[in-house]
């Protein structure tokens, strides 16, 4: 009887191994003819990738490297998630090189880009890894990182760094703060403003957008509003000595800057919003195989690792963490963990209803017109 349980135990750690060997096959197989159709096609074009943007740089340096025959089209690095999605809509006829193959969304608007069918449905190898509540479960759109809303300052010209958002109201602060884009169509502008609203007190959602609305009228009344897109080139020539941002932008300026001048990155005492950034693939794409061959590089431990070195908290974090994947060097140069222990998840819904909230009233509230 032993001798036949062992037996049978042998034969089914077999046939499991022969069926994981199969399925591995299987999925390199698909892989090598995935590769093959997109480097047929030749081309691929990303839109709204600022190469210090969560390590963007070398992330499409990377995939290059990989497929040296599918040449990156590169669109506006500066846009804002809602550029992105006119970029699609603008260009639905198109097959050249201003029509985007993929884009990277503010998780607010990606249910409203499935519903218009903008977007069209992929779902990667590593896609049990993705969590469930940043996912569409059809495939449609998925998270690829997240960070917090922070503030980074010019040290050579603000000598006393503001620790929290009700500090910015300071006139200590005048002329000096700002944000990375237009509050009516960037999705990192507009959590910004929810995160201001949240440090008041307000819930996430279209109460968070509305008092963040408040809080940026006072600031712009009281002159210390900057109506210029801020970015490291701005913060280090002193135009926006003080931005609001994602708090892996801000290290990646920083780093930047290399001391020059020296820049402080603080994440605020409250209102400490998450945000979290979506992938997608055009419903429109004139590049489909290259579109999704890049969606499996973005998904791949390279393509993780890759978003990591840019600060980024890439959508597999967990299961990779776990897995031991991650080089300890990298992990050790992300902000201390107790950064992120306040750190607020809006839904989907939250979102959304901030997006209304800010979109449709900056103009009327705030009437500060960014460029």
């Amino acid at each position: 009887m032993n001798n036949f349980t062992n037996t049978t135990s042998r034969v089914a750690i077999a046939s499991a191994f022969a069926l994981t060997a199969l399925a591995g096959a299987a999925r390199a197989d698909a892989m090598s003819d995935l590769a093959a159709a997109a480097t047929k096609e030749g081309a691929l074009t990303v839109i709204a990738l600022p190469h210090d943007w969560c390590g963007y740089g070398d992330v499409i340096a990377g995939f290059k490297a990989k497929y040296p025959g599918i040449a990156i089209n590169e669109l506006n690095p500066d846009a804002g998630t809602g550029d992105e999605i006119e970029a699609i809509k603008a260009n639905k006829g198109n097959t050249g090189p201003q029509a985007p193959d993929v884009v990277d969304l503010g998780l607010a608007f990606a249910p409203s880009a499935k519903t218009d069918g903008l977007i069209q449905p992929y779902k990667v190898a590593t896609w049990e890894e993705i969590p469930d509540n940043i996912k569409d479960a059809e495939g449609y759109w998925y998270g690829d990182y997240y960070g917090v809303m922070a503030f980074g300052v010019n040290k050579d010209l603000i000598k006393a760094t503001p620790t929290d958002w009700a500090d910015l109201q300071k006139p200590d602060y005048a002329n000096a703060v700002s944000l990375t884009g237009d509050p009516r169509s960037s999705s990192q502008a507009i959590l910004a403003i929810m995160s201001s609203g949240l440090s008041q007190g307000a819930k996430a959602g279209e109460e968070g957008g509305k008092k963040g609305l408040e809080f940026f009228a006072q600031l712009n009344k009281s002159g210390n509003f900057v109506p210029v897109m801020g970015k490291a080139g701005t913060i280090a020539q002193g135009q926006t000595p003080i931005v609001a941002a994602w708090d892996y932008n801000l290290l990646a300026w920083r780093d930047g800057l290399k001391g020059n001048p020296p820049m402080d990155v603080v994440v605020p005492k409250s209102g400490v919003v998450a945000g979290v950034y979506v992938q997608a693939i055009s419903a429109y794409a004139p590049h489909p195989n290259a579109a999704k061959l890049w969606m499996e590089y973005l998904y791949s431990d390279e393509g993780q690792t890759g978003w990591l070195k840019g600060y980024c908290h890439p959508a597999r974090f967990a299961a990779m963490s776990k897995a031991g994947k991650f080089p300890k060097e990298l992990l050790d140069k992300l902000p201390p963990a107790a950064a992120y222990e306040a750190a607020i998840f809006p839904t989907v819904e939250e979102l959304a209803a901030n997006k209304v909230a800010v979109t449709g009233g900056w103009d009327k509230v705030v009437g500060a017109n960014v460029k």
